[in-house]
């Protein structure tokens, strides 16, 4: 079996999930990738795989094909036609548009919940009515990147025109504020009702940014947010894969932030394939080379797991970081593992989105009391240090 694997820059999910995946089952992998340099020991072609006809082209002109697949945010409707052009099982590339573009979102989901949006095109001015405060994001962002609470029609002017300076040919939305607890859904379906894998409860730091600080598993969904979701997904065409979606549970009820068509990521996968105890980045290959979905019971899992985000708080130079082992450390029947995201001597500027991450610890445990216990005297044993 042949997997050709589309990706931009290499994250954890490739590298110590769906390449040693890749692996296991014996399968022969060849890399299409802008980043050739960043997945030594591996056939890699350089390719622009922003560009579907470059990646059919790539491959036509390779070994034939038995799996064409991607875990990045950015090019899964690209690697979806790719594989529908050689005949393979893949996503729905329209469900895929739909899923990285938020005004589409919001509109394909109007039957399933109402959630007030507004498209901003590039140099359209804001509209002058609003039900205020509003989150303006842009349509196709990633990592609560130029994602920000405001309060008034200035505000959102300010902030408009603050993410145009970055972001100049973008479309942008405006939408109502969904005010309640955050948490995901991790589905993975192989063409029929998607299986539900659990769920995580999110953390959010301070308003008006949105970075997530941290995620802890919480594998039963409030009540009716599951049905909800799957009917989000039903709408989108989601069916297919691995698919991520964030919801907040308003006093209306449960509301879609956004719907990630692929893996959770920042370690998360992989500590949901620990909790459910499957492999799970096998699972997800071998649905994309037409395997049916195995079963396996949903009773929920024993223990708490949790990853937390290391984030600075300030800018300046990394004066001192955690060591970096491969094994994961144990304390009090705890595992952590510890993913340094910079270096001592780097300069952090502080963005208020994901990127201002040091480091990613993720932990696994009895109960929810230890997996606390062991978080605390890890970072007060082994501090980031910005001087």
């Amino acid at each position: 079996m042949r997997l050709y694997l589309t990706s931009l820059n290499p994250t954890d999910s490739v590298i110590e999930g769906f390449l040693p995946a890749a692996e296991s089952l014996g399968w022969d992998v060849t890399i299409l990738t802008d980043h050739p340099a960043g997945y030594p020991g591996f056939e890699t072609i350089e390719t622009d795989v922003r560009d579907v006809r470059a990646v059919i082209d790539t491959i036509a002109r390779h070994h034939p094909p038995g799996v064409v697949f991607s875990n990045s945010d950015h090019i899964q409707a690209e690697t979806a036609l790719a594989a529908a052009y050689f005949g393979l099982p893949g996503k729905d590339w329209r469900a895929c548009v739909t899923a990285k573009n938020k005004a589409l979102t919001r509109e394909r989901l109007a039957p399933v919940e109402s959630v007030r949006s507004v498209r901003l095109p590039p140099g359209a001015p804001p509209p002058e009515a609003l039900p205020y405060p509003v989150v303006v994001k842009p349509a196709a962002g990633v990592a609560s990147e130029d994602v920000v609470l405001v309060g008034d029609a200035g505000e959102l002017a300010r902030a408009v025109a603050e993410i145009r300076t970055r972001r100049p040919g973008e479309t942008l939305v405006a939408e109502e504020y969904l005010d309640g607890p955050l948490h995901t859904l991790e589905t993975l379906g192989d063409g029929r009702a998607p299986a539900v894998l659990g769920g995580f409860r999110t953390t959010l730091g301070p308003l008006p940014h949105f970075v997530e600080e941290r995620l802890d598993w919480d594998p039963e969904p409030p009540p009716g947010a599951r049905a909800h979701v799957l009917a989000a997904l039903a709408a989108l065409g989601v069916g297919f894969g691995a698919c991520h979606t964030e919801y907040v549970v308003t006093p209306e009820g449960p509301r879609i932030v956004e719907v990630n068509y692929r893996v959770i990521g920042d370690n998360c996968d992989l500590l949901l394939a620990d909790l459910i105890g499957v492999p799970l980045f096998e699972w997800i290959l071998r649905v994309h080379a037409g395997e049916p979905l195995p079963e396996w019971p949903e009773s929920g899992v024993a223990g708490h797991g949790a990853v937390v985000s290391l984030v600075a708080d300030r800018p300046g130079v990394v004066t001192a970081a955690p060591a970096h082992g491969e094994a994961p450390r144990e304390h009090d029947g705890v595992r952590l593992w510890h993913r340094p995201l910079r270096r001592v001597g780097d300069r952090v500027e502080l963005t208020r989105t994901n990127r201002d991450y040091l480091g990613l610890l993720r932990a696994i445990g009895p109960d929810r009391v230890r997996v606390d216990a062991a978080v605390t005297s890890f970072r007060d044993d082994a501090p980031w240090v910005i001087g």
